[in-house]
């Protein structure tokens, strides 16, 4: 690459105020505007006028189930009807506008002081290991006379998308167009996945082609109501739990018989995920209990059950809550928004680089499609900038990085005399605790779609304010030192998190030290079976200099670590090629032939991190091999144990080992959502194929 041209790592992505949009950095000298077409409806809110630490921390109450349903031979199964609505939210502080956004919530419950409450993010669902969760999942975007609501945000219709215009014979394909397509206008698709599920089947998973639209009386003539897996799934869901899926509705059910962990659930509709999870539906969903859960937890000193900080909010809780809780779940998001409160989010690729057109079909660049997006403000639980009040303590946070884009590396090193230990990842509980105030500058990296369970001990904090900072930087990330290989956050904006406001002890705090904590075994998967080389690939534009057009995964032929090997860039539509047979365990190599870091993630299992190696991609870009001579670096402390998501940096390959034991079709992907809504995800199936969808597959 030629790299005395400006590339997209020149442009950082959103920041100013005013009638147009100016992005900070430099273009050949001199600072790029964006047109004056392309200004927000009341202008973009300038993310330092917005004041912060003005409003409390909410702490997600727990979903209301609807029912339970008598299991013979084993627990009752809890029940759940929640919709995706939407509402005008409160997200910037009080005084100001709202904003409108979508969010979860019950439509039902079977108990009369039950929450029925739609947020962004949503009301928390409590599992327990080996209790099964049955979620009927409705597409409520309707308005109060049953009229289609649609997108808040621009829909690019010349990706490979649900594309419900496309009728029967067109859905969940990449359109043909003469001209450049507005955005799409309609109703909108939804199908919902639990991030983290392990077991689950594939009828439950919320595979992308298995969307659903809302149960509208104005869908148009033609348009494909549901997607292509849909039928297929819900037949298969009335076999295995006798369940009919309703008009606008799916029924999922989850065995809940992984590792105690945090998961998260939100939209995973083929080609608008980056959209649809932007406006809001997203949600915790915490499994507890069983062998590897909180009361397996040992106290080293005297091996007695441990203490871990709490209460955390339980079902039927009074709302705003008296209580003190101190087990708390924190949904980290960027956010941008105009004068008026409005979401921002980017109508035309010209945000991005400047790339004004033409576009699709023209070129091989879409018009509204961006490759990265990095919102100007850091919201965490549905509100910009929070404070939360603590005691001097020990609290548990379970935390979550929901952004677009964006990596997060927490900084708690501005707290005086705090101490934070790792003690959980996506696939529950580590090996042991890690002590990140002793051996990592009280920092931790998080990709995309990681989870992190963190003990912080704030006992020794002098009484008076502080911020939880972010020091990842405000543009694609590729690994190294903050302020050293890349620029950090904005201090003054995304650059911080969350305000603490540390009081004094109101009793005496009796958890268990972190340091003394033993956590639940874990048991290694069996033996490897396979090895598969698989590739991470970025595909730049034919039409223009330095231009992404899409993102890719692909397989790798030959042996990398032997020699040479080339790769094969595939897009969704191309046959399954990742087929593990039912009781396999593979190691998964994933070749980053990319300049950035993508968080990649594995549906229906979790996995370990093996270890990392750097690589070699040679000048042409089509072949890789491992760096002759060098290392493997083992995984980071904080992921031992299980995990449903990992970092693949550039330059390296990152091996994971999976097992497969649950037959059906599932999906791999980045979780940068733009790169997965563009081509970076990928079917995979477990076991023979049982489908007759007329997919192919």
């Amino acid at each position: 690459m030629d790299r005395s041209r400006p590339t997209r790592r020149d442009f950082l992505r959103i920041g100013g105020a005013g009638a147009g949009l100016m992005l900070i950095g430099q273009v050949g000298g001199q600072a790029f505007r964006l047109p004056a077409a392309l200004a927000v409806p009341g202008g973009l809110l300038d993310a330092t006028a917005v004041p912060k630490f003005q409003s409390a921390l909410l702490i997600p109450p727990v979903m209301p189930r609807s029912g339970r349903i008598p299991r013979p031979g084993g627990p009752p199964i809890d029940e759940y009807v929640i919709s995706v609505r939407q509402l005008d939210q409160q997200v910037l502080p009080d005084g100001m506008p709202m904003t409108t956004v979508w969010g979860y919530g019950p439509v039902e419950a079977r108990h009369p002081r039950a929450l029925l409450l739609h947020h962004a993010p949503s009301l928390t669902i409590e599992a327990r290991h080996g209790r099964p969760v049955r979620v009927t999942w409705v597409n409520d975007l309707v308005d109060d006379e049953g009229h289609f609501l649609p997108h808040l945000l621009p829909v690019d219709q010349t990706l490979h998308w649900a594309n419900p215009p496309g009728g029967t014979d067109g859905r969940d394909a990449e359109p043909s167009w003469s001209d450049t397509p507005a955005p799409y206008t309609g109703p909108v698709p939804l199908v919902t996945h639990l991030h983290g599920a392990d077991g689950v089947g594939d009828e439950s998973d919320g595979y992308p082609e298995a969307w659903f639209l809302p149960d509208a009386v104005d869908v148009p003539d033609g348009f494909a109501r549901v997607g292509t897996w849909y039928d297929f799934f819900a037949e298969k869901a009335a076999s295995r739990f006798g369940v009919s899926w309703a008009p606008g509705t799916a029924t999922a059910q989850y065995p809940n018989t992984g590792r105690a962990a945090t998961l998260w659930y939100h939209d995973h509709t083929l080609g608008m995920t980056r959209l649809n999870v932007y406006a809001g539906p997203a949600g915790f969903f915490l499994l507890r209990g069983g062998s590897a859960g909180d009361g397996a937890v040992v106290d080293a000193r005297t091996g007695e059950p441990a203490v871990l900080p709490g209460p955390a909010p339980k079902e039927h809780d009074p709302f705003p809550s008296p209580k003190r809780y101190r087990e708390i779940a924190l949904a980290i998001q960027d956010r941008s928004f105009g004068a008026d409160g409005s979401l921002f989010y980017p109508s035309s690729r010209a945000f991005f680089d400047g790339i004004e057109g033409p576009y699709i079909p023209h070129t091989d660049i879409s018009p509204a499609w961006n490759p990265e997006f990095f919102g100007n403000t850091i919201m965490v639980n549905g509100r910009t900038w929070p404070h939360l009040d603590v005691e001097q303590r020990r609290y548990r946070f379970r935390v979550l990085n929901g952004c677009q884009s964006r990596f997060l590396i927490l900084d708690f090193s501005g707290i005086p005399g705090v101490e934070v230990w790792v003690i959980g990842n996506e696939g529950g509980f580590l090996t042991g605790p890690v002590d990140l105030t002793a051996d990592h500058d009280n920092r931790i990296v998080l990709g995309l779609a990681e989870r992190v369970d963190l003990i912080v001990d704030l006992t020794n904090v002098p009484v008076g304010y502080h911020v939880l900072r972010n020091v990842g930087p405000d543009e694609p990330f590729g690994g190294g030192v903050p302020g050293k290989d890349f620029p950090v956050a904005d201090p003054s904006s995304t650059g911080q998190v969350l305000q603490l406001r540390v009081g004094p002890a109101v009793d005496r705090d009796t958890t268990t030290p972190p340091r003394h904590l033993r956590l639940p075994a874990y048991e290694p998967l069996p033996p490897m079976t396979v090895t598969r080389p698989l590739a991470l690939v970025e595909e730049m534009s034919m039409h223009f200099d330095d231009a992404p057009a899409e993102a890719l995964l692909g397989t790798v032929t030959g042996d990398p670590n032997a020699g040479p090997a080339d790769w094969v860039p595939l897009g969704w539509h191309e046959p399954v090629t990742e087929n593990p047979v039912v009781g396999d365990t593979e190691v998964w190599e994933l070749y980053n032939t990319t300049g950035d870091a993508h968080p990649m993630h594995v549906h229906e299992t979790t996995f370990e991190v093996v270890d990392r190696q750097d690589i070699v991609v040679d000048e042409e870009g089509t072949a890789v091999l491992v760096q002759p001579g060098s290392e493997r670096h083992p995984c980071e402390p904080w992921e031992t144990g299980a995990k449903d998501t990992v970092i693949a940096y550039p330059a390296q390959v990152t091996r994971i080992r999976a097992h497969f034991d649950n037959p059906g079709q599932f999906v791999w992907h980045c979780h940068i959502v733009e790169h997965e809504d563009n081509e970076m995800m990928r079917p995979y199936r477990i076991g023979a194929s049982t489908a007759s969808n007329g997919s192919g597959a």
